[in-house]
């Protein structure tokens, strides 16, 4: 018995002297994990236990290890990390930096057995000073830990000696039997979370991370489902907007075809009314070439019915083959300008 506890006390020095306190990350719920944790703790009996004056926490003076009792559950401070365990010999649950309870962590140095290298030099009678050993974000995570008055601190937990009944060989191993086990002979209700958490029947316990997983399935299977109307309606509106842009550019379209349709028919319009003119002209210029033409008859055939005058020279009189040149000449000046006109409105 000496020489296992002699091995302890040697590993545990030789372990603390070389670590320093890993970052520990917060969490939203009580940190237990590592179930199982072999931390060199091996009693073949229940350990003597003694309330330490004025606190609600037992310890173990006759251990070389840092052991405690409080809450219904049992305590060990281990290579800079605090472990649980409802048994006395466990298996132990690391228990994060965040989530120890408040009396656990006043205990004066004195009372640990086996305190670590930067213990010394620390008050004895005054708790360690856990927020420079871990840092600001612990201290202002857990202020006021240290602030307390000892009148007002609660009573006790009952210890769980019906445990001594099962030393050496009859001790239980597996946790669901020291569930049954403490649920049969150990009644006391406790008060912190993470005991509130650590004394819940591991069916519960299973239970509960069932819950919890199926609520995270859940949450994950909503978001997808929000993410996808999300995109469904995104897709829905670049198909909304795609479709008005396709409107506006077929009213778009059909405005410019309007447009040219009636740009053509002004063109066509002012076309016609060109060429109305151009008829009406022309016609006016057939009349105006008709009315000569009956003008130059009318005049041959004046000077035919008059007579020669006496004593004057003969006139010579024109010849039908005369006439008839004068006539086309006539004509062909007509056609010159006529084609003169048409030349001027194409221009145009």
């Amino acid at each position: 018995m000496k020489k296992s506890y002699l091995m302890i006390a040697i590993s545990m020095t030789l372990v603390q002297g070389c670590y320093t306190a890993p970052p520990y990350q917060a969490s939203s719920h009580v940190a237990v994990g590592y179930p199982g944790v072999s931390i060199g703790i091996h009693f073949s009996t229940y350990p003597d236990l003694v309330l330490i004056p004025g606190y609600p926490v037992y310890y173990a003076p006759r251990l070389d290890a840092n052991y405690f009792f409080y809450d219904g559950l049992y305590w060990v401070f281990y290579s800079d990390n605090w472990y649980a365990s409802s048994w006395y010999n466990g298996p132990w649950d690391w228990v994060g930096y965040y989530d120890v309870p408040v009396y656990i962590l006043r205990v004066p140095v004195r009372y640990y057995r086996q305190p670590p290298p930067y213990f010394r030099g620390w008050r004895a009678d005054a708790p360690p000073r856990w927020g420079d050993h871990w840092g600001r974000e612990w201290e202002q995570r857990r202020s006021g830990w240290d602030r307390w008055e000892s009148g007002y601190a609660p009573a006790p937990a009952p210890l769980p000696t019906y445990q001594r009944n099962y030393p050496g060989d009859r001790y239980p191993r597996a946790v669901e039997q020291q569930h049954t086990i403490r649920s049969e002979y150990y009644r006391y209700q406790p008060r912190e979370p993470v005991t509130q958490q650590y004394f819940k029947p591991r069916v519960q316990q299973d239970q509960q991370r069932q819950l919890e997983q199926r609520q995270q399935e859940q949450r994950q299977l909503e978001q997808r489902q929000l993410e996808q109307r999300q995109q469904e309606q995104r897709q829905l509106e670049q198909r909304q907007l795609e479709q008005q842009r396709q409107l506006e550019q077929r009213q778009l379209e059909q405005r410019q075809q309007e447009l040219q349709r009636q740009k053509e028919l002004q063109r066509q319009q002012q076309l016609q009314r060109q060429q109305e003119l151009q008829q009406q002209k022309e016609l006016q210029q057939q009349k105006e070439l008709q009315r000569q033409k009956e003008l130059q008859q009318q005049d041959l055939e004046r000077q035919r019915s008059q007579p020669e005058p006496r004593g004057r020279t003969n006139v010579p009189k024109t010849s039908p083959q005369d006439q008839a040149q004068k006539e086309e000449d006539a004509r062909l000046e007509y056609e010159r300008k006529k084609r003169e006109d048409a030349q001027r409105y194409q221009d145009r």
